[in-house]
C-alpha cells in the first residue's frame, strides 16, 4: 500500500495485471460482487415494502417499483425519504466502484522479461462502496423490523392467500372471468377470450420504464456523438485519427479516440468527491433504468406463475424465496446483464489518476448504445407479447387474482 500526498493522501494498492483483458476483468468481477450485495439487499427492502403498503392497504401489484413506490409517513423506512436515500447510495454503489480501479494504458512495466500493466486500487472508493453497502443494509433492516412481514415468498399466490387470510382481499362476486384489463368494466363475467392484453396495455408502470429505457438509448447515442464532435473538433489533431481497429471492443491503446477533460482541484482532496459526483451524475440514469427494469421481469414472472398453476401439474409452492428467482430465465438475464452493463459503463468512462476525467466517446459508448439498444428492444418486445389462452391475464394484480382463484 502506497500514500500519494500530491493526490489528496488517497491510499492506493498497485497490481500488475499481465494483460488489459485481466484488467478489465477484475472490474467485471467486482462490479457483478456490487450487483449481488446490492440485489441482496433490495430484496429485502423490496419485501419490508410490500408489507408497508399492504398495512396502508394501498398495496395492488405483487411487483412495485421499490425506489420509486412509498409507505406513507416521514419516519418510515420505507418512506419517500429513505427510498431516495436507497437510491442515491446505489448509485454511489456503483460510481465507486467504478472508480476503485484505475489505469493509464500508456504507462507498462517490464517483469521477467513480459509486460505487465499496472493498475492503482484507490482506498477511498472502497471505503465508500462499504459505506454505501452499509447503508443499504441499514435501511432495509429498519424496513423488516418496523412492519410485519406477510410472506417472504416472491409468489403472487402466498402474498394473495396471507392477504386473504388477514381479511385485507375479499373476492368480488361476478368476476370469476375478468382479466385485469378489465378492472373499470362491470356488468358479472365475461366470455373468455383466446388471446390476453399484454403487460404494456395492462400496467401502466411498465409504459413509463419502457419509454424510460428508450430515453436512455437516445440520451447514451447523443452523448456519444456529442464526445465525437469536440474528438473531431479539439483531439484529432493530438490523438491517433479514428480507424476500423479503434472500434475493437478491447483495443490495444484506449488513449486514442478519447475526449480528456480536466477536473477541478486537480491534486487536491476534492478532486475524488468531484470525481465521484462527475461519474454519479453519468452513470445514476443508467443505475435507476436497469432498477426500473426489474418490474418488467418480475410482472411476466408473476403472470408465468399464475398461468402455471392452470396447467396439469400445477405450481409448487416455493419454500425458498429466492428460489423463484434463480429458477425464472428472464430474472437470470435481466442478473447478468446490470453488471455487464454498468462494467461496459467502466470501460466507457475511465478516470485518469488524480488529474483527469476521460471519455472514451468514438469507441466505447457506441459499444454501449448498441448494448442498450438491444436491452431496450428486448424488454419492449417483452412486454408486448400477449399471452395465448383463455385464462384471463393477472400480472400479479391481487384483486384479480383473489376473483380468480376459488
Amino acid at each position: 500500500m502506497a500514500t500519494d500526498k500530491e493526490d489528496g493522501a488517497t491510499a492506493a494498492i498497485v497490481v500488475l495485471s499481465s494483460s488489459k483483458l485481466q484488467r478489465d476483468m477484475i472490474v467485471l468481477v467486482l462490479t457483478l460482487i456490487v450487483t449481488l450485495c446490492t440485489e441482496s439487499t433490495g430484496f429485502v427492502h423490496g419485501i419490508s415494502l410490500r408489507s408497508a403498503l399492504a398495512s396502508e392497504s394501498r398495496l395492488r401489484f405483487n411487483s412495485n417499483m421499490r425506489l420509486l413506490t412509498a409507505a406513507r409517513g416521514w419516519r418510515n423506512p420505507n418512506a419517500t425519504l429513505p427510498n431516495s436515500i436507497m437510491a442515491v447510495l446505489l448509485i454511489t454503489s456503483y460510481s465507486s466502484a467504478s472508480l476503485i480501479t484505475l489505469s493509464d494504458d500508456s504507462i507498462f512495466v517490464m517483469r521477467s522479461g513480459q509486460v505487465v500493466y499496472p493498475s492503482s486500487i484507490s482506498g477511498l472508493p472502497v471505503l465508500l462502496l462499504g459505506i454505501a453497502l452499509l447503508l443499504q443494509v441499514v435501511i432495509a433492516w429498519s424496513g423488516i423490523r418496523a412492519v410485519k412481514i406477510l410472506t417472504w415468498s416472491s409468489s403472487p399466490f402466498d402474498l394473495t392467500a396471507a392477504l386473504v387470510h388477514h381479511a385485507q382481499l375479499i373476492p368480488v362476486p361476478s368476476r370469476c372471468m375478468r382479466a385485469v384489463s378489465e378492472l373499470d368494466v362491470y356488468g358479472g363475467p365475461a366470455k373468455p377470450s383466446d388471446t390476453q392484453p399484454s403487460a404494456w396495455y395492462t400496467h401502466p408502470s411498465i409504459r413509463k420504464v419502457i419509454m424510460s429505457l428508450w430515453g436512455l438509448v437516445v440520451a447514451c447515442t447523443a452523448w456519444a456523438m456529442l464526445a465525437m464532435y469536440f474528438y473531431n473538433k479539439y483531439e484529432s489533431n493530438y490523438s491517433v485519427i479514428a480507424t476500423s481497429k479503434s472500434w475493437s471492443f478491447f483495443p490495444s491503446n484506449r488513449s486514442s479516440n478519447v475526449v480528456i477533460y480536466g477536473m477541478p482541484f486537480s491534486g487536491n482532496g476534492p478532486w475524488w468527491i468531484l470525481s465521484l459526483a462527475n461519474v454519479a451524475v453519468f452513470q445514476g440514469p443508467l443505475a435507476l433504468g436497469l432498477h426500473c427494469s426489474e418490474l418488467i421481469v418480475n410482472v411476466i414472472r408473476d403472470e408465468s406463475h399464475w398461468r402455471c398453476a392452470s396447467r396439469a401439474k400445477g405450481l409448487k409452492s416455493a419454500t425458498n424465496p429466492l428460489k423463484s428467482v434463480f429458477a425464472n430465465p428472464l430474472c437470470l438475464i435481466l442478473l447478468v446483464l446490470k453488471p455487464v452493463l454498468h462494467w461496459m459503463f467502466g470501460l466507457a468512462y475511465t478516470l485518469y489518476p488524480g488529474t483527469y476525467a476521460q471519455t472514451q466517446g468514438v469507441a466505447f459508448y457506441m459499444h454501449l448504445c448498441i448494448a442498450l439498444l438491444i436491452f431496450a428492444c428486448f424488454f419492449t418486445l417483452v412486454s408486448l407479447r400477449r399471452p395465448h389462452g383463455p385464462q384471463p391475464a393477472a400480472y400479479g394484480h391481487l384483486q384479480t387474482l383473489t376473483n380468480l382463484v376459488d
